[in-house]
């Protein structure tokens, strides 16, 4: 799994978000330069399950952050 710039990702790793992010079933938006903590890396449609603060559990694509 790599990041938008094509550096390796690993399970814990910090990544800080690159684009801005609508949340699916909701009004809330995740701003370019969040800092995401603790990632774990999944299979499926979504690369990285995380939890944002303010927002909770997501999934976001390995596309739309770098490592922090």
């Amino acid at each position: 799994m790599r990041d938008a710039n094509g550096t390796p990702l690993a399970d814990g790793d910090s990544v800080v978000v690159v684009k801005d992010l609508k949340v699916k079933g909701s009004s809330a938006v995740v701003k370019v330069g969040t800092k995401v903590r603790n990632i774990r890396l999944v299979d499926g449609d979504h690369d990285i399950d995380c939890r944002i603060d303010g927002i909770g559990q997501m999934g976001l694509k390995s596309e739309f952050v770098r490592k922090a």
